[in-house]
């Protein structure tokens, strides 16, 4: 099929480059124009697992171009609408500006039988607004949305063999339900469970989606709350309690909790637009799990606080991890750059790194003091800091690196390393929610 996507950050991009590898024609579309010349010749302007090679590919077959001219989606029969739905400034609520603003841009060219396909993550409701939209333009065009549930680490897989498929639609729409099957032809063949729903519930499904992990997440980081306050260990918690089928093991881990450009952003805008739809009652425990994942941030500070003897001012803090989780070089909202900034605050000096997100943190906090290795970040620290928990960092040996530091104190904060290990190389370990 001939395929546009328009906006070209983490989602679209990475969008555009699988559908190539389906075997579609692909136009990727941005109005940024630095973004393009990146793109243009298959460099992603971000850090994703597999995405290099698979641009490349891409490239190479001819079937996948990246522009700035919108009047290059003409003649392409789906049009992925891809662009971002930030946090509007001084409100909770989601910015869908540039979603609509998309959408309007794409009217002039669209043709009878065309499918412009949302992506973005919206709130409940737009999708209705851009129907009307499409349809009084009278181009005989249709609208579907179909939610996007990438993880950011395995974007690639979560796109080319999803979970499940999700086709808002309206109910007589079946000639869009048949594109998004061609579209999505390799992932049917291969069983993917599919839902075709209208679009107030497809709107809903991943704003649900991320709602609930984020409840999992907070759940376990307020019971490492208690955990402190008991000397009970929140890992064996999470463990005998993920035993049970009807919970599961899978987001109890306990630690610095959640960040990212989705979650946080997500829970926050689903609970302003209950708040428009007059239920917001409904969604009020949604405030405690966003303050429940903010206390750990500040917990982790108070925890080297601690363990530096009662004051930060003029220590040295080793910080390994910056981005908000492993393979991945986003610091939107990362926990582990919110500490970091929060230790220089109190008088700490700071020394970061990370294996991919220190050229992202720096742009946006250039004044702190940034280093390549493990190794340059320790040297003569008064404490060590794990905050996103790299394979790298897992597999540090506690022995060598303990000859680094000034003091061989170290503050897990994904509770991932082996307190015993690193205990018996005559470290002081600490970790959220453990004695």
């Amino acid at each position: 099929m001939k395929i546009s996507v328009i906006g070209c950050g983490y989602l679209g991009t990475v969008h555009a480059a699988c559908m190539t590898e389906l075997g579609h024609n692909v136009v990727g579309i941005d109005v940024d124009p630095e973004k393009i010349a990146l793109l243009a010749p298959g460099t992603p302007p971000f850090y994703e697992p597999g995405l290099p090679e698979m641009l490349s590919r891409a490239m190479t077959t001819g079937r996948l171009r990246f522009s700035t001219e919108i009047s290059n989606v003409r003649g392409s029969d789906v049009h992925f609408v891809a662009v971002g739905t930030p946090q509007l400034a001084g409100s909770d609520a989601a910015d869908v500006s540039f979603v609509m603003a998309a959408v309007a841009s794409l009217l002039p060219y669209l043709a009878p039988g065309n499918l412009v396909v949302g992506k973005s993550t919206v709130p409940v409701g737009t999708a209705g607004q851009l129907a009307d939209i499409v349809t009084a333009h009278g181009s005989g065009a249709t609208l579907a949305w179909n939610p996007e549930f990438l993880r950011e680490g395995f974007a690639v897989k979560d796109t080319l063999a999803p979970d499940r498929l999700v086709y808002g639609l309206e109910e007589s729409d079946g000639r869009g339900a048949a594109m998004l099957d061609a579209v999505y032809a390799r992932a049917i063949a291969i069983g993917t469970p599919k839902v075709v729903t209208n679009f107030a519930t497809a709107e809903l499904v991943k704003v649900a989606a991320n709602a609930f992990l984020a409840t999992k997440i907070s759940f376990i980081n307020a019971m490492a709350e208690v955990a402190e306050a008991t000397g009970a260990d929140v890992t064996q918690l999470a463990d005998a309690i993920g035993h049970d089928v009807r919970i599961g093991r899978r987001f109890l881990n306990a630690g610095l909790g959640f960040g990212g450009g989705c979650l946080p952003k997500d829970i926050r805008g689903f609970m302003a637009r209950a708040k428009e739809l007059g239920v917001d009652q409904a969604l009020t425990f949604l405030a405690e799990v966003d303050q429940i994942n903010n206390r750990r941030r500040e917990r982790m500070v108070d925890l080297a606080r601690e363990v530096v003897g009662g004051s930060l001012l003029g220590k040295r803090i080793a910080v390994l991890g910056l981005a908000f989780k492993p393979d991945s070089d986003d610091v939107r909202d990362s926990p582990a750059l919110d500490v970091a900034l929060r230790l220089v605050e109190s008088g700490a000096t700071v020394i970061a790194t990370d294996p991919q997100a220190v050229a992202t943190a720096r742009r946006r906090y250039p004044d702190m003091t940034y280093v390549a290795t493990p190794n340059e970040a320790a040297k003569d620290a008064d404490a060590v800091l794990l905050l996103t928990e790299w394979h790298e960092y897992r597999e540090l040996d506690p022995l060598a690196f303990g000859e680094l530091v000034g003091t061989k104190a170290i503050l897990d904060g994904r509770n991932c390393l082996d307190p015993v290990a690193w205990r018996s190389a005559g470290w002081t370990y600490r970790a959220l929610g453990r004695p």
